[in-house]
């Protein structure tokens, strides 16, 4: 496989020689649009199509994004030949100094230094966490696996009552044993601490992992790699309600902001645990419905009309979600006791099998 490294070596002799032969320096920004987006039914996933845009050096609409994306690029370089790694934020910062001779900045909010750094995974072919720049670590893992980061064994059974704090990057992630027969990932940290509490994790032999909200890249980099690499069915616990399905749909068909690297971060066998509709009726759950908003109710409708989501099964639930008129959040299962999600929800659950897929 070819490096980073060597890829941009190749984008920087490519405009070098462009230059040379007296020709505008320019390069192929693929287009990451709904338009340039289709669903795979085959792979069943989300995935970039084939249309691209010419960015130009010499040309005043695209001068600056041009300047934005080599000005990363050199600074993506440095990091990998020193094996260093910084956060989007600290990216911002490496990438912001006054053009010589005036008094234009190179970038100016941080927005824009993000979308340089998405322009170059799209040239380059490559995520921003094999690029050595990292967001935010936001997520938690327990379980009865033992892996190597950095240098450190570290075993996810053995980390108190956070677990394991789960990296921006997971690539690299070596895991030396794993005893586990699916993993559980939900929506919600506090849900994550009650199931970590009651050792779910040991009772049902799974991992367990969260994020807070949407999943991180790390988070599905890691869950795909689980779920290629060992064959553990991946179940999704999110909140009954559009924005919980939404989560679901991401984490098992990609995104269109990803759909780039939809084949590293998809997980098409991924299905949803709950919470669902029959789950809200069978136990008695409708009592604590929130009523929906007018938001709530356009993402239903966006989401009803997704090609993913034109099965039966699915069309049926979305339409019951639509008829109860409000979502149920995970958290309203506490009200039938406080280990009620470990004891009973869970294991009734992965016993019948009732899982939406």
């Amino acid at each position: 496989m070819v490096k980073a490294k060597e890829k941009l070596n190749q984008l920087g002799k490519s405009l070098v020689e462009q230059a040379k032969k007296g020709e505008n320096p320019n390069m192929d920004i693929p287009i990451r649009a709904l338009s340039n987006v289709t669903y795979d039914q085959k792979k069943r996933m989300i995935m970039m199509g084939n249309k691209s845009s010419k960015r130009y050096l010499f040309n005043v609409a695209h001068i600056k994004k041009f300047l934005q994306t080599t000005e990363i690029a050199a600074n993506v370089q440095k990091l990998l030949v020193a094996g260093k790694h910084v956060s989007l934020r600290q990216a911002f910062y490496m990438m912001r100094r006054t053009i010589p001779g005036t008094q234009i900045d190179v970038v100016e909010e941080q927005e824009e230094s993000n979308k340089a750094v998405e322009d170059l995974e799209l040239v380059r072919g490559f995520s921003r966490e094999e690029l050595n720049i990292n967001a935010n670590k936001n997520g938690s893992a327990a379980g009865k696996i033992i892996i190597k980061d950095k240098g450190d064994i570290i075993d996810w059974s053995k980390l108190g009552s956070g677990g394991w704090a789960i990296p921006s990057n997971t690539e690299d992630i070596e895991f030396k044993k794993v005893d586990a027969k699916f993993v559980i990932y939900m929506e919600k940290a506090a849900i994550w601490e009650r199931l970590h509490e009651d050792r779910v994790w040991d009772k049902l032999n799974c991992i367990i992992i969260s994020s807070q909200g949407q999943a991180t890249r790390g988070i599905r980099r890691l869950l795909r790699r689980l779920n290629d690499e060992y064959k553990l069915p991946i179940y999704i616990l999110v909140d009954n309600d559009p924005w919980g399905y939404y989560i679901y749909s991401v984490l098992k068909y990609g995104s269109i902001a990803l759909a780039n690297i939809s084949e590293k971060l998809a997980i098409p066998s991924a299905r949803l645990i709950g919470l669902t509709c029959e789950d809200v009726n069978k136990y008695g759950l409708k009592k604590y419905l929130i009523k929906f908003q007018k938001v709530d109710e356009s993402r239903l409708n966006q989401i009803k009309n997704y090609e993913w989501f034109q099965s039966k099964d699915w069309q049926r639930e979305l339409k019951e979600m639509k008829d109860q008129k409000g979502k149920v959040e995970l958290d309203a299962l506490v009200a039938k006791g406080v280990t009620f999600i470990s004891d009973v929800y869970l294991p009734e659950k992965l016993k019948s099998k009732a899982f939406l897929d």
